[in-house]
């Protein structure tokens, strides 16, 4: 089995296990296989040096380099000495590439990714653990934010039929997962290249049929602008549809956000997350914030920071911005790399008073727990949960929370 390492969100976690069953019996033991991200320039610095520091580990064995930076920019890494392949995104999920890849004479396998169009349903058992996991019901993005390089890196946004998720899903269920999550590149526009044009909430609806015996469905990222109604009938009846949604809104800002060419407006995500909260008053809200976009004034970043607050954000993720070439606001007028640290600062400060509100009001509540690992679980918003005591692994149990420690409820 070769040596894995994965950079970057839950889908390359997701092709990674997909890679570890294809890879199985290739004869790829001496092989380390490096899973990319290029969601911004540091992750690409990021990924040289993970390369770098596993070829010192490794002196004698094949490195393959794959994943969005491997596809975006292949000559960065086919340049490099310690690597021997590099696999593009669509390559590294067919058998045939790991099946022949010591053979090949080119040293890069990198396809054209705007050409695929289908996505290829892999069946894998979680990440590990026997809680939760994960399926992939889409790939690429048909949008063009001036930020982003992630198309270049996925192609054009394609979806995996309804029945064959279903079938996955039946599949995971019967092996005992509680949890399942469904993940994408840009979920919301699930459905859009598929016969009659189905959205993302006819899926969970289906799903939440179909397959009784789940007892937890949970979404990665959304684009909250392109909810439909049959997500919002989904959040307002099905209690097993989990109350925690992590939307991509980047900027709260309306300048900035009609520089990033996003499809939404701040009063947009206010109203979401109002609509939401009140359908399902124990909803959380978890999102993507960029520190710094070109020409962001002090009064547009206090837009970004006053939306924490007006949506009542819990879970953030904030990324300072970084220019990737070839990209529309790579050419706009750059905010100092000094401001943009601090920026991200106070972001990530007043997004950890929000994580603390959150979980001192959990104090004193039942909440019903995943069980992770012996002393670890979540609960339904994702709160983590520490025990003093071990609990069976892949259960859900109900439990009262007694205290916090750091960012962790007891129970």
């Amino acid at each position: 089995m070769p040596i894995f390492s994965t950079l970057g969100c839950r889908l390359n976690l997701y092709e990674t296990e997909a890679m570890r069953k294809l890879t199985s019996d290739t004869g790829l033991e001496n092989s380390v296989i490096i899973n990319t991200c290029a969601v911004t320039a540091e992750a690409v610095r990021k990924a040289r040096q993970e390369i770098r520091r596993l070829r010192k580990e490794n002196p004698d064995a094949n490195i393959i380099v794959t994943g969005c930076a491997a596809q975006i920019e292949p000559s960065t890494f086919s340049k490099m000495p310690e690597v021997n392949f590099v696999v593009g995104n669509s390559e590294k999920m067919k058998s045939s590439t790991w099946e022949n890849i010591l053979l090949n004479t080119e040293k890069v396998l990198v396809d054209d990714i705007m050409s695929v169009r289908e996505t290829s349903a892999h069946l894998i058992d979680g990440f590990g653990t026997r809680s939760r996991a994960y399926v992939q019901i889409q790939n690429g993005c048909d949008h063009r934010c001036t930020f982003c390089v992630i198309p270049y890196g996925r192609g054009d946004s394609r979806s995996s039929p309804a029945g064959m998720i279903v079938e996955q899903i039946k599949r995971l269920v019967g092996n005992g997962f509680k949890e399942i999550v469904l993940t994408g590149v840009d979920l919301t526009s699930w459905g859009a290249d598929l016969p009659a044009s189905p959205k993302l909430g006819d899926l969970i609806l289906r799903i939440l049929k179909l397959v009784p015996d789940l007892k937890r469905l949970r979404l990665s990222s959304i684009d909250s602008i392109e909810v439909d109604n049959s997500l919002i009938e989904a959040i307002a009846n099905e209690k097993r549809l989990m109350p925690h949604l992590h939307l991509s809104l980047q900027s709260g800002d309306n300048m900035i956000l009609k520089r990033m060419k996003r499809r939404h407006l701040r009063d947009d995500a206010i109203s979401f997350c109002e609509t939401a909260r009140k359908l399902r008053p124990e909803m959380t809200f978890g999102a993507d914030i960029i520190a710094g976009f070109p020409t962001e004034t002090d009064e547009m970043f206090n837009n970004s920071l006053k939306l924490i607050g007006e949506c009542d954000l819990t879970w953030l993720h904030i990324f300072p911005y970084s220019p990737r070439a070839g990209t529309p606001a790579e050419r706009m007028p750059q905010v100092n790399k000094t401001i943009i640290k601090k920026r991200a600062s106070t972001l990530r400060t007043a997004g950890d008073a929000q994580v603390q509100k959150h979980l001192n009001a959990a104090i004193g509540e039942k909440h019903a727990i995943l069980i992770e690992t012996p002393r670890i679980g979540r609960t339904e918003q994702f709160s983590e949960v520490m025990f003093d005591i071990d609990q069976i692994e892949g259960q859900i149990i109900n439990r009262k929370i007694i205290g916090l420690k750091g960012t962790r409820l007891q129970a």
